[in-house]
């Protein structure tokens, strides 16, 4: 009986964090930013997450992310974490929604979605999606479930991305 009351215990704790009150912000500076952009590779796609913080009901993500068009660019969709993403510098063209190429679901093991974009679908590229244009300053809101591909880079692209993970399936950094 003692087991189970510390078992039933250690949920309600649980429980009860999941929906505390943060008591505190969290601050990235522009430096911060920029000098992440600065070390990575200039002809990759580069995708790293600066913060994932617990915002109460859910997690919050900050990633900047690098593309260069010499590159290869796939597309994917994410199960559960909507991404916000603001253009920074250089330009492309977005595809959202639509189907996944050839999708391949990301194992569990991947280190991608441990610790950016939780369960996902990857894919070749989108097909009878919705094309943009994207440049500096631009903000593109992509909700969990719809899939997205920068279907050509100018040159090179860079933007912060803002992760929301109201499950919390994306580990704290």
């Amino acid at each position: 009986m003692q087991k189970i009351w510390l078992g039933v215990l250690a949920t309600l704790s649980v429980l009860s964090a999941a929906d505390t009150k943060p008591s505190s912000a969290t601050y990235i500076t522009n430096n911060d930013v920029q000098s992440t952009l600065k070390r990575m590779p200039p002809k990759n796609v580069t995708d790293q997450q600066m913060r994932v913080v617990d915002a109460g009901k859910h997690n919050v993500g900050i990633g900047v992310v690098h593309r260069s068009a010499e590159a290869a660019q796939n597309a994917v969709e994410h199960d559960q974490v909507t991404e916000v993403y603001h253009i920074l510098a250089g330009s492309g063209t977005m595809v959202t929604a639509g189907t996944l190429v050839n999708p391949q679901r990301r194992p569990p093991n991947d280190v991608a979605l441990r610790e950016l974009t939780g369960p996902s679908t990857t894919g070749a590229s989108l097909q009878k999606g919705e094309s943009r244009h994207v440049g500096p300053g631009d903000i593109v809101i992509i909700p969990a479930g719809v899939g997205h591909w920068f279907s050509t880079v100018d040159g090179s692209i860079d933007y912060i991305v803002v992760r929301i993970d109201p499950d919390k399936v994306v580990h704290l950094k």
